[in-house]
This record gives structure tokens, sequence and C-alpha cells, in this order.
């Protein structure tokens, strides 16, 4: 294969019909006492989903064995846009400049990842944006918004934003956009009962997030 990941977006209008969300994995131990002593295995979060609750047709059926085989399975990975969160704030709200803190300046560093924080108070935990759409992203300097393509580029492929001149020391760096989540298969074979599907059983289709 050219390559382990496909930017192409799992077809929108069956992806709207899933299920799924963030998965963690934490140990626990009981002790004697019956205190709990707890570990958190993974840094960060994964996400799953189920995305057969979208197939409601053969027509969309044959899509996800089309896009399935190009992807050879579980071989490639590919975008998904999770429909209950894909944007730098709220859903339901176009993408401001000055969504989420992505850094601040020092006078020589030029290139910033996107994240996006959760929570505010306790411990927030910020996510590694890898997959925005490019075409959305808008970014500031203490909350002025700067032009795309004379002061700062970004690449859809990894989020890295790029400034054309390093911006100044403390100035606070913030950005909007929308994204998706880079997955793959999470399986090798679709096992498909097409007498059972027109009587109504939805197929199981596990996607699984890449992790950056």
């Amino acid at each position: 294969m050219a390559s382990d990941f496909h930017e192409v977006r799992f077809p929108l209008d069956i992806g709207l019909g899933r299920r799924g969300g963030p998965v963690r994995r934490t140990d626990i131990v009981t002790l004697a006492s019956g205190r709990e002593h707890r570990n958190s295995r993974w840094a960060h979060s994964r996400r799953r989903y189920d995305a057969g609750l979208g197939v409601r047709s053969l027509d969309a059926l044959h899509a996800v064995i089309a896009f399935f085989e190009e992807r050879r399975g579980r071989l490639v990975g590919f975008r998904f846009r999770d429909r209950a969160d894909w944007r730098s704030g709220p859903p339901s709200r176009a993408p401001t400049p000055l969504d989420q803190r992505i850094g601040t300046g020092d006078g020589t560093t030029r290139q910033f990842q996107l994240v996006k924080t959760y929570g505010t108070d306790h411990d927030p935990y910020r996510r590694i944006i890898a997959k925005p759409d490019g075409a959305t992203v808008r970014v500031a300097l203490d909350g002025v918004e700067q032009d795309s393509g004379p002061a700062f580029a970004c690449d859809p492929t990894t989020g890295l934003v790029t400034f054309t001149t390093p911006p100044a020391s403390g100035a606070a760096i913030t950005a909007g956009f929308a994204f998706d989540v880079p997955v793959r298969f999470d399986m090798d074979e679709l096992d498909i009962d097409l007498s059972a599907f027109e009587a109504g059983a939805i197929p199981q289709i596990p996607l699984i997030e890449i992790v950056p």
C-alpha cells in the first residue's frame, strides 16, 4: 500500500447513524480495607464507534463494502466525522478564533499543534487534533484574528499551525476549527447476513480511533 492512512472521510450520511464515544482504560485494585487504588493505563482516551446504525439500504451497504475494500479492512486508516464532537466549541456553534488556547508565543517557535481542551477546574484534558478541516481553521494572537495564508498555514493532515513570523513572547495563541477523528476498521471481515438485513437487522461496523 502507498500509505497507511487515506485522507478521505467515511460516508457522512452513513456516519450520522452511529453509536460510540471515548474509551479509557483504568486499573482498579481493591485493598483489604475496601479502599480502591486506581491507575490510568492510557494517557489519552480512544474513541470507538459502531457505524452500522447508519446503514439503512442496500445502496448504503454497497457503499460501505466499497469503502472497506479500498481500505483493505483494518490496514488503512481514514477520517470519521463524530457529530457529537466535531468542532472546537459546541457542535451547534460555528468555530471562532478564540475557542481553544493552543500555545503561548516565545518569539522563536513558529509551529503549534491544534488541541481541544476538555474540562476547566480540576484536571483538564488536552486532546491532540491531528485531522482538522483545513478550510475551517481560524487563528488569533492575543484576541486578534490572523489572515490564513499571509500570517499562518495549517496542515490538515497533522493539525500543525505554522506562522510566517514567530508569535511574540507571551502572545496568547488561540484557534477554532472543525475536525475529523482518524480511525480504522476494527475488523478484517464484514459479516453480512442479507436476509437478516432485509428483515431490519443492523450490521455491525466497528471503528476504532488511531491515536496520534
